[in-house]
């Protein structure tokens, strides 16, 4: 994981119970990541009653289109893919030269 900026938009991925993975973006992981942990109303609907949920990956994304280029592109890849994504910073390195 990368360490979050003051501003800026992210790209994250939360593993459920279940161990698929989701993935979302937005403008502050910690603040998103406890409101999906909360199972209430601001929850994703995929992740509620999914929990516990472990946030695997984030990575900063620039601007808000980016970031949502870039989620529409990782909702499209395969398990494993996604599984690779976390390990593989040469992998997300690849992803976004490709959106961009």
């Amino acid at each position: 994981m990368t360490k979050q900026s003051e501003s800026g938009w992210f790209v994250y991925l939360i593993r459920t119970s279940s161990s698929s993975l989701y993935c979302g973006v937005t403008t502050d992981v910690k603040r998103r990541f406890e409101e999906h942990q909360k199972n209430g109303t601001k929850t994703a609907k995929y992740l509620r009653g999914k929990q516990p949920l472990v946030l695997e990956w984030y990575q900063c994304a620039g601007s808000k289109r980016q970031a949502m280029q870039l989620e529409y592109r990782i909702k499209r890849l395969r398990k494993n893919d996604k599984e690779r994504l976390c390990k593989d910073i040469g992998f997300w390195q690849a992803l976004l030269r490709e959106t961009e």
